[in-house]
């Protein structure tokens, strides 16, 4: 009796233990796979409302003309109501335009409320900004380069630099002569060539990203400007370019109290370079001797947009999102320089602040910029090059590193370091490292252009 009652009451322990793991397990399993249906319950009304917008694209209230949430049933066609999925949807507009969609959706399949799953998704074109570089000219990255963010070139690339992200070429191969690093030139090289490391992230020929495509329209940004944003009109009549007064122009120094200190040039000095754009004089009109304050202006809440009809320097700590300009619409021969005369930081690096800059012509570092830079932003050369011309060996070497955070578009080749040497240094900066805003990328500056007109989900994840 005994006996037989403690092996009862091993067995009774071990029986109980046991079907209590069972039952654990079922219900563990039952929740995974409620909470896996939530999951693509979730996912369908992603993709149900990628659908409507690619239908009825302004329109952010489901159809209904009231404010969500909008609960949306799933039937399954051979299991019946498989669960629903509940949407609450955001449209972020700029200048009274909608520009993005944020899209949340909560997905509970039936019979288990407490295993939703919730996504959350952007939804709009890709802008620029989702690459480090963009290029519509062969080019050379030098070995002290550092990339995060794709790179792309219309020509071809001889990356000698470390790139951490694909790098394409829309060429099968090209002529890689001495002037981008080649020795000896090889005029069959292909579309990515060089000894920079990670070499299995290049890939040759990919389509073209075409430069008429991403162009902005500046005839309706000025008006738009003028309407709702910041506009400053060319105040030199000059439109010979060998004068002074044809590269006049206004300083712009954003401030972190959503202001932006706007001077007017009224004197630069003129030195002799190398330019970096081949279209360029070996005149160049970069430093200024003497400017007077003509503003101080609170930047719109509403329309960060900023229209310059004339050549302009930049600098200062952004506060929000904005786009500027440096852009003439009256007169088609006259085509406006960005120069970028000092650091160029956003206030919070969390995606709240951005910069669009786009520049008619050429965006250039000036000579007087520090020896170590940082430049947040987009820097758009739609005509011209970005970078920094060679400049005699008063300021021409600049002993650190510049570093962006952002992207580069560019349709010359662009260059911020030279092999002439000034006192033992290369003209420009010694060391650059490059990194594409992920943030920016998903929810960039207004009218930030697109490299498809196509619209996707540039942003995905679960809360």
């Amino acid at each position: 009796m005994l006996l037989a009652l403690v092996f009862g009451t091993i067995f009774v322990t071990v029986f109980g233990a046991l079907t209590f793991f069972v039952l654990s397990e079922n219900r563990l399993q039952s929740h995974n796979a409620a909470s896996a249906n939530a999951f693509s319950l979730a996912e369908a009304g992603l993709e149900y409302y990628r659908w409507f917008l690619a239908h009825y694209p302004d329109d952010t209230q489901n159809g209904t003309g009231q404010p969500g949430p909008y609960v949306v049933n799933y039937n399954d066609p051979e299991g019946g109501l498989a669960g629903t999925f509940t949407l609450t949807i955001n449209g972020n507009e700029s200048c009274g335009e909608l520009t993005s969609v944020d899209i949340e959706s909560t997905g509970t399949a039936t019979g288990t409320p407490s295993a939703s799953r919730t996504l959350t998704a952007r939804y709009a074109r890709p802008s620029v900004g989702t690459y480090s570089y963009i290029l519509n000219d062969s080019v050379w990255a030098g070995a002290d380069r550092i990339i995060f963010g794709p790179y792309h070139s219309n020509g071809g690339i001889n990356m000698d630099g470390t790139a951490n992200s694909p790098v394409t070429s829309s060429l099968s191969e090209w002529n890689c002569t001495g002037s981008y690093g080649c020795s000896p030139s090889d005029p069959d090289a292909p579309g990515v060539t060089g000894d920079g490391p990670n070499q299995y992230l290049w890939d040759y020929p990919k389509p073209q990203i075409p430069f008429d495509d991403i162009a902005a329209d500046f005839g309706p940004l000025k008006t738009l400007a003028q309407a709702e944003g910041l506009y400053y009109p060319r105040f030199s009549t000059s439109t010979a370019t060998t004068t002074e007064q044809y590269w006049r122009g206004y300083r712009l120094v954003f401030n972190a109290n959503d202001t932006v200190t706007v001077y007017r040039v009224d004197d630069i000095s003129s030195v002799s370079v190398t330019p970096i754009n081949p279209a360029d004089g070996s005149t160049d009109w970069a430093t200024i001797t003497d400017d007077d304050l003509y503003e101080t202006r609170t930047l719109p809440s509403d329309c960060g947009l900023i229209f310059v009809e004339d050549h302009v320097w930049v600098e200062g700590t952004i506060p929000s999102k904005v786009t500027l300009v440096a852009a003439n619409v009256i007169n088609a021969n006259i085509k406006p320089n960005a120069y970028l005369v000092n650091n160029i930081q956003y206030e919070v690096t969390d995606g709240t602040d951005g910069l669009t800059l786009i520049a008619a012509n050429n965006v250039l570092i000036s000579p007087d910029a520090p020896n170590t830079m940082t430049l947040h932003g987009i820097f758009i050369a739609q005509g011209g090059a970005f970078g920094m011309n060679a400049y005699a060996c008063n300021g021409a070497a600049k002993t650190g590193t510049l570093t962006i955070l952002g992207t580069t578009v560019s349709s010359k080749r662009t260059g911020t370091k030279w092999t002439s040497t000034c006192n033992g240094f290369n003209k420009g900066f010694q060391n650059r490292v490059d990194s594409y805003d992920r943030r920016i990328a998903a929810d960039p500056p207004p009218f930030t252009p697109v490299v498809s007109d196509d619209y996707a989900f540039v942003d995905w994840r679960e809360e």
